[in-house]
């Protein structure tokens, strides 16, 4: 090669990695722009779901109560993401003094800024695992609005929700994600929130239905979903959100991701089939708002183990979620005469602890280095390591709920009262209607008689929806 190609080829290779875009590269303090791009995008997937779900959940309800339900988790976004940055995020991930919560070290996220932190990924900024964590903090209590739907006064769901993500949420991520938590140090995999969001909403969700107690008319009245177009769109939605879920839990662009992205598919996929079928079998009819279940179920139960499993186990994994979650919700919960209005124990709470164990039977390490074999591979251990964190979980989140609902409780009334029931919390505490009657025009002129608004609701006089 002469001198002159040689200086030609050398400046063409100094211009193509000096200018930006051309190549994924590391800076200087460690970044890798891939990772990083990477993940920016499945945080913006994983706050999708929360929109997600409250169309999920909202097209379950009756019609009069749309709003409220959407609101809940609408409003979950806005408190968690202040309460995460003021303090949530340094309980939950903070540098560990007791094995079971972070110190107050990041309060305000001081010391959380755009450098990589190596304890939890040395390749992305600390302020994007930070924000991607954030995501996870809201859909898991945003989750928990599907057990106490059409029943619970606004107030007092502000209280709950924010009191249940520290005293719950944040010890719990500590505990399994957290450096030095006591479940990650006793070797529990983990690897996208099995334990830490499903569980732990789930059961929470079923405490506090019982605490409320059954919606009025419940056993006696119809209590079919009002638009199940808007629940299939919220399913499609958070199984796309789902990818940056799971996918992005790997906190690189890597082939784990990709592993993540192809077994999170699968599971949902094939516990969608395991659904239908059983209701099938079962009522002679499969049912749409049954398949959107059935694919729920399969990601909850897919989301503790997508770091650590194969494909093939993931249709395993998925095949008995879709079952188990079908005989949770139709035949356990009238057996027992719950009122989990929309099903968040059967499909999370349930769905949750299948994941968790499935992972330790499941689980191997050719997936997966950093993670550990499971029964199918040789390690029975794994499988009661997992054990030990699905109890703990459930216990602790049971019991936490329980009191922090008999709290909030003392400071203001947690349940709407009958005649709120009856107009809808729509209209009782929102002053909304989400189907107005157009022809007539009176909800848009404000117009509410004496008849149509009970004196105990908390509407003014007055108030105009214009």
């Amino acid at each position: 090669m002469s001198r002159f190609a040689l200086k030609l080829k050398l400046l063409f290779l100094m211009m193509f990695v000096s200018i930006p875009g051309l190549a994924w590269a590391s800076d200087g303090g460690g970044i890798d722009s891939g990772d990083t791009t990477f993940i920016l995008i499945s945080t913006a997937l994983v706050m999708l779901m929360t929109p997600g779900l409250a169309l999920f959940y909202g097209g379950m309800v009756r019609k009069k109560n749309v709003l409220s339900t959407i609101m809940q988790s609408f409003i979950v976004i806005c408190l968690i993401s202040v309460q995460w940055v003021l303090f949530g995020y340094s309980l939950a991930f903070g540098p560990d003094q007791s094995h079971l919560v972070g110190a107050f070290s990041w309060l305000g996220l001081n010391g959380v800024g755009q450098e990589a932190n190596a304890d939890y990924s040395a390749t992305i900024p600390h302020l994007l695992f930070m924000a991607f964590q954030l995501m996870f903090a809201i859909i898991t209590a945003a989750l928990i609005t599907g057990s106490i739907a059409e029943r619970m006064r606004f107030p007092a769901f502000l209280g709950f929700i924010l009191l249940w993500s520290t005293f719950v949420y944040d010890p719990l991520a500590h505990w399994v994600w957290g450096v030095d938590g006591w479940l990650r140090n006793m070797g529990a995999l983990d690897f996208a929130g099995g334990t830490v969001v499903h569980i732990s909403s789930g059961v929470s969700g079923l405490v506090a239905a019982l605490v409320l107690g059954r919606r009025k008319g419940y056993g006696t009245e119809a209590m079919i979903p009002h638009q199940l177009p808007f629940t299939v769109l919220g399913a499609a939605l958070l199984w796309f959100g789902w990818f940056g879920f799971n996918a992005g839990s790997a906190l690189a662009a890597n082939g784990l991701a990709a592993s993540a992205f192809v077994v999170t598919n699968t599971s949902a996929a094939m516990a969608a089939l395991s659904w239908v079928f059983a209701e099938w079998v079962h009522h002679g009819r499969p049912t749409v708002l049954g398949a959107a279940s059935g694919a729920v179920a399969g990601l909850v139960a897919i989301t503790p183990a997508a770091g650590f499993v194969t494909p093939m186990s993931s249709l395993a994994i998925g095949l008995v979620a879709g079952a188990i979650c079908y005989l949770a919700v139709s035949v356990v919960k009238r057996k027992l005469g719950y009122d989990d209005s929309l099903d968040a124990f059967g499909v999370h709470g349930i769905g949750g602890m299948w994941g968790a164990l499935a992972t330790g039977i499941f689980a191997t390490k050719t997936v997966n280095g950093a993670g550990a074999d499971g029964l199918l591979y040789g390690n029975a251990a794994q499988l009661g390591t997992q054990a030990i964190g699905v109890l703990a979980t459930v216990a602790f989140a049971g019991i936490a709920t329980f009191v922090i609902l008999k709290l909030v409780g003392v400071v203001t009334a947690l349940r709407a009262t009958p005649e709120e029931e009856d107009l809808g919390l729509d209209l009782s505490l929102h002053g909304e209607d989400a189907y107005p009657d157009i022809m007539s025009g009176s909800l848009l002129r404000g117009d509410y008689s004496p008849a149509a608004v009970p004196a105990s609701s908390v509407m003014k006089p007055g108030i105009s929806l214009k």
